[in-house]
This record gives structure tokens, sequence and C-alpha cells, in this order.
């Protein structure tokens, strides 16, 4: 299955790898400073984190070349087999998973650990894809829709039990794909009302939630018969608006009972930090503080590298995997940090526009598919660092330290690079 198509020549896009590079590099560095030790040594001794993760990068780059080298139609040939096999990985987890800070969520490999959910992804990204680039699938087809939606929330439901819920949400990038694809946004305005109806049911309790909902349809039913009337054409079903109430009501008064049921105690108390409904300032909240207190020390310039006071005296827990964004902020200031925000918009920017680009469906879908995933880590890693979202343990791509991470990432943005670049002579 290596790639030895005469006469085809790949073009490569050359900004985005630029990009990987300049991300993986920043991340490196910033693991050396955010590092668990009392004294810096060599930043290649494989001793510690940072010198582990150097052998990740390295580890990755041989994974890009490894890409790069086999037939640009097997990930769409084998996409079935590929995420069978991800699936598999994440369901005998629960027979020889290793529990690593209460989730077991890893492989143990010697001295090594592998998380078989970061590779889950691409795998989604390829079935999904594979899926719907097929002839007669249409996401406007409720059957299909129901498929795709299977796709996607199968390996998520094998993740939320570890419990990960954060590696979860994540798969609800995949609506991005579904979206370009012809899936009506009323799907992310019911995800939005439940989202509300969930964190106002726990605020203000059911029975406000289940007036205010009465109101809202109620006006919604009152202002759709006035333009029915205006029209003169039918009548809105009142069943309808009747049923969506039900649901709203419904809804409303089970959600304290799936925040305490399916949450575990750790996850119901970040979420009740960020909606101000528990103070634990030297407990969960502790975190979020000293992550905040980071950022907002290094001012415009930063303090430089190795002199953040928060960073050098380990007051961020874990600094160097998912709080890894708050090192940089105390340590290169506004303009590093901000840098590293233009360095992720441009390269979800850049995907997209490939992705438009893209001669066949296959190629288009997968695309999205990276594109939103990327979003995603990036939106809620950076608002957990900054407090403003619940922490729910998701790495920032190609910079929180971990060889499961970056590899899964890389493998994932790189698969599209490689399309990508085949996309005059690649044909279903």
């Amino acid at each position: 299955m290596l790639n030895s198509a005469i006469g085809d020549k790949p073009k490569f896009d050359v900004s985005i790898i630029l990009i990987y590079l300049a991300l993986v590099l920043i991340g490196w560095v910033s693991i050396y400073s955010a590092a668990p030790v009392e004294a810096h040594g060599s930043i290649f001794d494989i001793d510690e984190v940072y010198g582990k993760q150097f052998l990740w990068i390295i580890l990755a780059i041989a994974l890009i070349v490894l890409i790069f080298a086999i037939e640009v139609k097997f990930f769409e040939r084998f996409a079935g087999v590929i995420y069978v096999v991800s699936l598999l990985s994440l369901a005998g987890l629960f027979v020889f998973g290793k529990e690593i800070s209460g989730a077991t969520s890893w492989y143990g490999i010697g001295s090594m650990s592998l998380q078989p959910s970061e590779f889950a992804k691409f795998a989604t990204a390829l079935a999904l894809a594979k899926y719907l680039s097929q002839l007669d699938i249409s996401v406007r087809d409720i059957k299909h829709l129901f498929i795709a939606g299977g796709i996607v929330l199968l390996p998520a439901i094998l993740i939320v039990p570890q419990p990960d819920p954060g590696s979860a949400l994540v798969y609800g990038a995949f609506f991005f794909a579904l979206h370009r694809e012809g899936l009506s946004l009323w799907f992310l305005l019911l995800a939005i009302i439940a989202l509300v109806l969930f964190i106002g049911s726990l605020l203000v309790g059911p029975w406000w939630m289940a007036a205010i909902s009465l109101v809202v349809v109620g006006v919604i039913f009152s202002l759709s018969r006035k333009r029915h009337k205006n029209r003169r054409g039918s009548k809105p079903q009142v069943s309808w608006f009747a049923a969506v109430l039900i649901a709203c009501i419904a809804f409303a008064f089970t959600a304290d009972f799936i925040f305490e049921n399916v949450f575990q105690e750790r996850h119901r108390n970040r979420i009740n930090i960020v909606l101000g409904r528990l103070d634990d300032s030297q407990g969960v909240q502790y975190n979020i503080i000293q992550s905040e207190i980071a950022i907002g020390s290094g001012g415009l310039s930063g303090k430089g590298l190795l002199k953040g006071t928060q960073t050098q005296g380990g007051f961020v827990p874990e600094q160097h995997t998912d709080f890894i964004f708050s090192a940089i902020g105390e340590e290169f200031g506004l303009l590093g940090a901000g840098a590293v925000v233009v360095l992720f918009v441009l390269l979800i920017y850049r995907l997209v526009i490939m992705a438009e680009r893209q001669r066949n469906q296959f190629s288009r879908i997968y695309g999205y598919g990276v594109a939103g995933i990327f979003f995603v880590h990036f939106f809620v890693n950076v608002g957990m660092v900054l407090g403003l979202l619940p922490t729910v343990g998701i790495p920032l791509p190609f910079m929180s330290y971990g060889g499961s991470g970056l590899w899964g990432f890389t493998v994932l943005l790189f698969i599209f690079v490689k399309l990508d670049a085949h996309r005059m002579s690649y044909q279903h």
C-alpha cells in the first residue's frame, strides 16, 4: 500500500506543516519550563518529562513519514477496519486498562502508557467520511442520519464510563462535518436549548425552568400563528408545540438526576465551581485559581522563560499537561499567549479552506472533522485554563505533554495533509 503512483506529484500544504512545527516547538519549550522538577537540566534529558516529550516528537515525525509513504486510497479503503479496531481498543480498557488519576483510559506497555481515545478520533473521522461519501447517502434522510450519529456516538459511549467525559465531549465536533453535508442548524439549536435547560435547572431549579419553557414556547407559538394568519397559510400544529413543551419540562426535571448519577463527584464539583454553586479554593478550584494568577501575572510580555513565579514554584498542579497554556501566559505574557491563539485560529481556518478545495466528498468530510476536533480542543482547553469552562481534562493539541495525544493529533492532521496533497488526482 505504499505510494507508488506514476505521475502523481503531491503538493503538500507548507503553511499547515509550518503551523504544526511551530505549535510542537512552543509546546516542547513550555513543557520544559513547566516540568515538575527542582532544577532544569538538559532539555533532551529523557529521565524528565521534557526529554520524553522530545522522544514523542521524534516518533511523531516518523509517523508523518509513514503516512506520506502510504498509498493515498488506503485511508478510505480501510476506514471501516481502522474504526472497528479503535472500538475494540476502547472496549478492551474495561478488562486490560490501567488506572491513572482515577480514570481507566490507558494501556500499560512497560514504562509507557497508551491512551486509545486519542487515536479513536481520527478513526471516527475516517469512518464517518467513508459512510457519508457513499452514493445515495444523505444526512437529510433520518435513517442515514441515525447511522452517522451511531458512528460518532459509539466511541463516545465507550469513553464516558472510563470515566473520561472530557474526551467524549470532543465527539460533538463532528457536527461541523455533518452540517457541511446538509444537517440542519436546528440540531445545534436543540443541543443549545438542552444545555440551557440543564444549567438553568441546576441554578434556579426545575420549576422555574418549566415556567420559562412555558412562556418561551407560548410566545413562539403565538408568533407562529400570527405569521401563518398573515400569509393565509395552514395553522401551526398545536401538537408539535405541545410535544416540545413537554420535552423541555421533562428534561428540566431530570437534569438533577442526570447530574447526580451520570457525573462523578469530581466532575460535579468542577461544574459547580464554574456555576458559582461551590467555593473550594483549596480543593478542586485550586487549579483554576492558580492558573488565573499565573496568566494574569504575565502581563504584556511575560516574565521570561524559567522566570515565572507560579510556574517555577509548581503552584499549578500538572501544569505541563492540560494547563500548559497558563505557563505560556505567565512566562511569555499576552503576546506569547496571543501568538499561540493566532496559530490555532490560522490552523483551523486553513483546515476549512483545505476542506473546501477537495475534489471528492470523502476528503472534504474528513477535513471538516479534523477542523472541528481541533476547534473543540482549543476552545475548551483555553476556556478551562482561563476559568471560563469546567476542568474536563482536554489537552491542548501538540502542546500538552503526552505521547498518545501528540501522536493522535499528528495522525489526525497529516492524514488530511496527505489527502489534500493528492486532491488533484485522488478520486473515489
